[in-house]
């Protein structure tokens, strides 16, 4: 009998593969240098919010984590801050998870969207958030340099990697459901 909270093999192995995908989706992308630093168009959060809808907030948050941690760590401008990008992308991830397995009131189509949602404004919040802070209190920038930092070049930047993971997520997770469930992947 299985214990509630505990890994399965199959569900460990299903966590380490997203979070492969997470990592590999994260690095197909384009890399926009700014005057202080660099920004970057990925697809990564598509699989951080579709690892979410799968497999729930705890193994959705991990999966998210670890994978965008692991990409993180490949580039010495972002290295630094893996450990920041990890709680970042599982809050993102555990959101999403946990709006798909507690709002079992809306219809299944309409919760994906919205779960989507939310998980991609949550990540974006603090993503952005620690971006202001880091600029004013760690590179002592002005408040108008900071503006142009964060809100000219990496918000834009940040709101469309977002818009693109909820709709893609949305889409994926609608268009594999009937295939997953029928592999048990999914309860029926």
């Amino acid at each position: 009998m299985k214990q509630r909270g505990t890994f399965s093999i199959r569900r460990l192995a299903l966590v380490g593969m997203m979070a492969a995908m997470v990592f590999a989706l994260t690095y197909v992308g384009i890399d926009i240098p700014t005057g202080l630093g660099k920004t970057k168009i990925h697809f990564g959060n598509i699989m951080c919010l579709l690892s979410a809808f799968l497999l729930g907030p705890v193994g959705g948050g991990l999966a998210a984590g670890v994978g965008s941690a692991l990409f993180d760590l490949m580039d010495p401008m972002w290295a630094p801050e893996c450990w920041i990008t990890f709680l970042n992308k599982f809050v993102m991830a555990f959101v999403a998870g946990g709006v798909m397995r507690k709002a079992s009131f809306l219809a299944p189509r309409v919760r994906v969207w919205t779960a989507a949602l939310c998980g991609s404004l949550s990540y974006s919040i603090l993503y952005l958030g620690k971006n202001v802070l880091e600029s004013l209190y760690v590179k002592g920038f002005t408040w108008q340099v900071t503006q142009v930092e964060v809100l000219a070049t990496k918000a834009p930047v940040t709101l469309f990697n977002g818009v693109v993971a909820v709709i893609c997520a949305a889409l994926l997770y609608t268009a594999l459901t009937p295939a997953l469930r029928k592999a048990h992947v999914l309860p029926a």
